[in-house]
């Protein structure tokens, strides 16, 4: 089970370099001095990606949970 233990790890850590990816692109977008419609728009896109990478995160923290029950 040590395996799965760090597959679910190297899911979360995934879903966690998306989620800053996301922070970082919300940041330059709002830095970026946009208009509402574009703003609103790329914020729009950075909350799909976020939700995404949240719930790969949290897939690869039930797989090691999981991991260390069965182990």
């Amino acid at each position: 089970m040590d395996v799965m233990i760090w597959i679910g790890a190297a899911i979360s850590a995934a879903g966690l370099a998306g989620i800053l990816w996301c922070i970082i692109a919300v940041a330059r977008a709002r830095r970026a001095g946009l208009g509402d419609a574009a703003l609103r728009l790329r914020l729009q896109k950075a909350v799909t990606l976020n939700l995404a990478a949240l719930l790969t995160s949290v897939l690869g923290l039930m797989l090691v949970v999981l991991g260390i029950v069965l182990g």
